[in-house]
């Protein structure tokens, strides 16, 4: 009989998780804070300040829970969010022409940034209990990545899609797929893409078309990216200032809170500012990847992989529509920007990781 132990309660944490993560839910309250200062909409600061309070205590217990719990649970979340995106299609709230959210209790809650997560548990169950496949493997990978999306593209919600898409994908490649399956997707996706631009909606279309040419329609289509890049390119090495940044400050900036909270935090902190967040950022990814590789089984390194690609791909394309380098796609930064499902939602999977770092050695008797 094997009895296993964790060597400490605490003693096995990754404090720089915990550090990066709060540092950066610091300066997106400070930056909202200033943003909004003087004006009503200074509450979103404290609403984003309660949901970090939410957020830590998820985070905390999250921690203490053995992460293997999770597996055998994937199943069970997976399928609520399901329902969720169901519901969400049948009587969800509509925002700017997009009806991404449920109303409970006053909360917004969306579950599409659920998904996120979500997708990354019932993956790298199904992908770490399998050293080979077969055709019907494929066929539910497939399943269990399709089914959610096609909703999350009803909403519509092209970015959470790519979130969704890229995690998935770096779950697929770190998995035991034959690398020959793997290229054979790949080719049948390059081929895909002419056929996928016919189902995209007429927005879709001209965000694509706009990240090509923003000057092409300044006042339309490309104003909230020509106005960021001007953000961006007025703060200078050090900044107007907090609070003093005309551009968002005078509100030439669209939900600066939110898609563009970079170049409003570029704009009053400069080229300095901007980099110490990359930097931040940056090393939160790379200490997730740690994570991932000090995990002793299949389902706690593929957990650390999928939670890497999904901090990863939403800085880049993040930052990358904020400096006119991506489409403008709804993405928000992670732990920065404004957003109560985002932020409690990565704070459990930071939660998660710190649970794979305190239990990657045990004592067996």
């Amino acid at each position: 009989m094997k009895l296993r132990l964790p060597i400490g309660a605490w003693g096995r944490f990754d404090w720089w998780l915990y550090s990066l993560t709060l540092l950066l839910v610091g300066i997106g309250i400070a930056v909202i804070t200033a943003l909004f200062y003087g004006t009503p909409r200074v509450s979103l600061a404290v609403g984003q300040a309660i949901y970090a309070g939410i957020g830590v205590v998820a985070m905390l217990v999250v921690s203490r829970i053995d992460y293997r719990n999770w597996r055998g649970l994937a199943p069970i979340i997976y399928g609520l969010i399901t329902v969720f995106l169901v519901a969400v299609a049948l009587f969800g709230v509509t925002i700017f022409g997009a009806q991404r959210w449920l109303s409970i209790a006053g909360f917004q809650l969306q579950p599409a940034e659920l998904l996120k997560l979500g997708i990354v548990l019932v993956l790298a169950r199904y992908l770490a209990d399998r050293d080979q496949f077969w055709w019907r493997d494929y066929a539910v990978i497939a399943g269990l990545i399709g089914v959610p999306v096609l909703f999350v593209l009803r909403q519509p919600d092209l970015g959470s899609t790519i979130i969704v898409m890229a995690a998935a994908s770096a779950l697929v490649v770190a998995s035991k797929i034959p690398r020959r399956v793997l290229a054979g997707v790949v080719g049948l996706g390059l081929l895909a893409a002419p056929i996928l631009w016919q189902f995209l909606a007429d927005y879709q279309h001209q965000r694509i078309l706009t990240f090509l040419n923003p000057a092409a329609d300044p006042y339309g289509a490309g104003y909230n990216v020509l106005q960021a890049l001007i953000a961006v390119g007025s703060g200078g090495i050090f900044g107007a200032g907090l609070g003093q940044g005309s551009q968002s400050q005078l509100q030439f900036i669209p939900v600066v809170h939110t898609d563009f909270i970079f170049a409003g935090l570029a704009e009053e902190t400069g080229l300095v500012g901007a980099s110490i967040l990359l930097l931040l950022l940056f090393f939160l990814i790379f200490r997730v990847i740690r994570v991932a590789r000090l995990a002793k089984d299949d389902f706690g390194y593929l957990v650390g992989v999928g939670i890497a690609a999904l901090l990863l791909s939403q800085t880049v394309i993040n930052i990358g529509m904020n400096l006119a380098l991506m489409p403008v796609t709804g993405i928000p930064l992670p732990f920065v920007s404004h957003g109560g499902t985002a932020l409690i939602t990565n704070f459990i999977a930071i939660g998660i990781l710190q649970s794979i770092i305190s239990r990657h050695k045990r004592i067996t008797f």
